[in-house]
């Protein structure tokens, strides 16, 4: 089994594709290695590809289109250092009337007609790389099963070559699922909850095979069917199930019985996705079989099948119960203060990374300014930490789990902000709010609280220092008045003269 396969590029080199694809029959092939040469400084290459892949499904024709095909070169773990200059040849000319090829690899790899040379530089010794060499494009008038084989050859200057081979197939019928998203609200968190799931063949080919239901769920939620044709992940976070069922042209099928899965304790959402294909090789991963009776499939109305991948949205009953945290803007007129204003999560649930997590609003007190609310993100930060408001008087908006927050608080917890205000003026009564918001918060009671106001005025140094300035500008003013009244004086008296 070929190793985990690590980048290792430096700055000039375009990043590769990312590895996998949609529609890749994910068996492995591996070559044979060829024994190292002999002489000081020779390493040897392992290159693997799939053994099958297909390449697009025969209903889409012209318009299908995948760049997941890759070639991965590794080096044998010895003590010979890296491979030099690995260049991998691959030869698509066997695809000619099933797909149209174009240039892939991000950059790195050049064409000639229908041959590709792809560079992967260095290769560190018992490390990897990987190129994708060319993007696949559809051609109309295929059937499903019509396909090519592409052929590669890996060298580098201390290593022997190694060649392999992929058979490319063309696929389908593409399946369509529900365009709508499936829900369940309210699900006590243990609770079983069935959901039934659905395909439509859109296409004029038949799914002469049977065809194949791949469901993976967030780890909030967990498979509780066990049907003896599916096979599941050890978690039992994901299924894959196959039925014999050829679904023919303009036919739609569900699931005879439901499949049903539960929710983790102090989880307030999850989220199950799902798709049908016509190819049924069964991914690597799902090594463990279901012990229950099969699941067959049943007849069903084509309607609403308009998407590719389906998706089921719960939520359960747990809370997060936000309350706001409040402050009093206290200090004298014509000073700016720190006013730490946020939200207390009362629980029991914590909103994740994957959840919405709310946030707060604040409207300042009449005769008050926020002049700014800043924030520090590994030793940088800036000005606004919040939306500020479009006009006067609006309120400023903190959404909690943006990077000037981070995640929501757990249980008990408060997030909290500085605003910095400044006190304008004495308004006798003036205050603000603080109110809070968040898609698991079932306690409206609580989800808003005055920011009260404690203001002064002005001290009297500082008076003293205003009327000072006002005395003297008024001083100045009037010296520059007199000046120039005396210089008309004697403009006038020596016209006169």
């Amino acid at each position: 089994m070929i190793m985990l396969l690590r980048r290792v590029r430096t700055a000039a080199r375009a990043l590769p594709v990312a590895l996998g694809g949609l529609l890749v029959a994910a068996v492995p092939f591996a070559t044979a290695l060829p024994a190292a040469a002999a002489g000081a400084g020779r390493v040897v290459l392992r290159a693997e590809a799939p053994k099958t892949f297909v390449m697009y499904a025969a209903d889409e024709g012209a318009d299908g289109t995948n760049s997941g095909f890759v070639i991965p070169v590794s080096v044998r773990a010895s003590d010979a250092g890296p491979a030099r200059d690995v260049r991998v040849v691959v030869d698509a000319s066997g695809l000619a009337g099933v797909a149209r090829v174009s240039a892939g690899g991000g950059g790195n790899c050049t064409r000639s007609g229908a041959v590709f040379t792809c560079s992967y530089g260095d290769v560190q010794n018992g490390d990897g790389e990987s190129e994708a060499p060319f993007t696949l494009n559809g051609v109309d008038g295929v059937a499903p099963g019509d396909g090519g084989t592409v052929t590669y050859t890996a060298v580098a200057d201390n290593a022997a070559e190694v060649t392999g081979s992929t058979r490319m197939t063309v696929g389908g019928p593409s399946l369509d699922v529900p365009g709508k998203d499936l829900t369940a609200q309210d699900v006590a968190p243990g609770s079983s909850r069935p959901v039934t799931l659905a395909f439509a063949n859109h296409s004029r080919f038949a799914a002469r095979q049977g065809v194949a239901l791949t469901v993976s769920a967030d780890p909030g939620l967990k498979l509780t069917s066990r049907p003896g044709n599916c096979f599941f992940d050890p978690s039992f976070t994901s299924a894959w199930c196959g039925f014999a069922t050829a679904a023919g042209p303009h036919t739609a099928f569900r699931t005879s019985a439901p499949i049903r899965y539960t929710t983790a304790a102090g989880r307030m959402s999850g989220t199950l996705t799902y798709s049908w294909s016509s190819d049924r090789t069964r991914p690597a991963g799902f090594t463990v079989r279901g012990t229950q009776a099969p699941l067959a499939l049943a007849r069903t109305a084509d309607r609403g099948f308009t998407a590719a991948t389906g998706t089921v949205r719960v939520t359960t009953t747990v809370q997060a119960d936000y309350q706001p945290v409040t402050a009093t803007v206290r200090g004298r007129v014509g000073q700016t203060v720190t006013v730490r204003l946020g939200v207390r999560n009362n629980g029991p649930g914590r909103p994740l990374g994957s959840e919405t997590m709310g946030g707060f609003k604040v409207v300042p007190p009449e005769g008050t300014t926020v002049t700014s609310i800043p924030y520090t993100i590994e030793e940088d930060g800036g000005t606004w930490a919040c939306d500020r408001p479009a006009k006067s008087g609006g309120a400023f908006v903190c959404d909690i789990g943006t990077d000037p927050f981070g995640p929501g608080p757990a249980q008990g917890r408060t997030t909290v902000i500085g605003f910095r205000v400044r006190i304008d003026r004495v308004v006798p009564g003036a205050q603000g709010t603080i109110s809070t918001y968040g898609p698991f918060d079932r306690t409206p009671g609580n989800d808003r609280a005055v920011i009260a106001v404690d203001a002064s005025p002005a001290s009297p140094v500082a008076r003293r220092h205003t009327v000072a300035w006002s005395v003297l500008a008024a001083v100045v003013a009037g010296g520059a008045v007199a000046a120039g009244v005396a210089r008309v004086r004697r403009r006038r008296a020596r016209a006169g003269a």
